[in-house]
């Protein structure tokens, strides 16, 4: 076991010369948060859905909110739902982000948003850290990118696709540091209609908490991180540098604690030496997390609840006394090194993306 573990670590240490780099944990210490808190907050005034100056072309480009512009059959007639109203089932004492403060467009099927209606994929790339990268034991063919790839050209055919996601990425590696978004657009202009999708901001997470930041220090890094990803979004969403049009698709950070804050129910996870709790800094992740939903809804962009659709199903998912409970039975989505997907998860996430996706 201590074997196993020892080369499961290595595949999440990533060092940057110019900083050290803290295991990468995707979320792990995102501990005290579930979107299912946000279900007692008021719903928020829906969104206006009359017609905007904005004509079919626009929209067809990923450029514009469905909701802001009219296409006949684009939008399903009936008010989209909000955040709250599809976690109704995980409500309880732990409150987490209020993403409907922000007004989203909520799919019907409530694995993410609906901010973009999807056509004419021509590119897809794949940007983030390692759930999207993706890791032994799961082989690669079993990736959600891979499970993604290969469903988006069912759906549009050939389509060119490409991976610049790597193990221990933070939101600062989108446009610096590892510089994934010049290593997949180099020139700057990117003729292809693109698709990027990608997760990112667990390895941030995992830095404050091993650092024990204060809750200041903590709110500080939030929002500079939440800042690096929103300085991303705008240059992945900008007709200048996608002439023929963008989509985005990120996913939240989740948390293999079902909410109990426990982290030590990972038994991997007392093996590095990961501390038990890190309390202090909830609000700074629950900020970070808002901010997520913050920037898609500006950027027109579009929000995985990764967070959401995985509690209940870490390392706690047998207590029942969890707000997160789903009944016997639940299925395990964490593999052995505590943070990353199992097989199984991966298709998991590969249909919260195809949902959102398919609109």
């Amino acid at each position: 076991m201590l074997l196993r573990f020892d080369r499961a670590l290595r595949y999440r240490l990533c060092e940057r010369r110019s900083r050290p780099r803290a295991v990468g944990l995707s979320g792990l210490f995102a501990l005290l948060l579930v979107a299912g808190g946000c279900a007692n907050t008021p719903s928020p005034t829906p969104r206006d859905q009359g017609t905007a100056n904005l004509d079919a072309g626009d929209l067809d480009a990923g450029n514009v909110l469905p909701g802001d512009g009219a296409v006949d059959g684009a939008i399903d007639a009936a008010p989209p739902p909000t955040v709250a109203a599809c976690f109704t089932d995980l409500v309880g004492s732990v409150k987490g982000p209020n993403y409907d403060q922000f007004h989203p467009l909520v799919g019907a099927h409530c694995a993410g948003t609906r901010h973009q209606v999807i056509t004419g994929i021509e590119k897809l790339v794949f940007l983030g850290d390692s759930v999207t990268a993706g890791t032994p034991p799961t082989p690669e063919d079993q990736f959600y990118r891979s499970r993604v790839a290969a469903q988006v050209k069912q759906r549009f055919g050939a389509v060119e696709v490409q991976n610049c996601s790597d193990w221990g990425a933070r939101t600062d590696d989108l446009l610096d540091g590892k510089k994934q978004i010049a290593r997949c657009f180099p020139t700057g202009v990117e003729a292809k209609r693109t698709l990027v999708v990608m997760t990112v901001g667990g390895n941030d997470l995992a830095a404050w908490a091993q650092d024990q930041l204060s809750l200041a220090e903590a709110m500080v890094e939030a929002q500079k991180a939440a800042d690096l990803l929103h300085d991303g979004l705008v240059w992945l969403k900008d007709p200048a540098h996608f002439p023929n049009g963008s989509y985005v698709i990120v996913g939240s950070p989740y948390e293999f604690t079902d909410t109990s804050g426990d982290l030590h129910s990972c038994p991997a996870a007392a093996l590095a030496g990961i501390p038990a709790k890190w309390l202090e800094g909830a609000p700074a992740v629950v900020l970070f997390q808002e901010q997520f939903m913050k920037f898609v809804v500006e950027t027109k962009s579009d929000l995985v609840f990764m967070l959401e659709q995985f509690c209940g199903h870490g390392f706690r998912r047998e207590d029942p006394t969890l707000q997160c409970y789903r009944g016997p039975g639940a299925e395990l989505w964490f593999d052995f090194t505590c943070i990353h997907p199992t097989p199984a998860a991966h298709g998991k996430i590969a249909e919260f993306v195809m949902s959102v996706i398919d609109g």
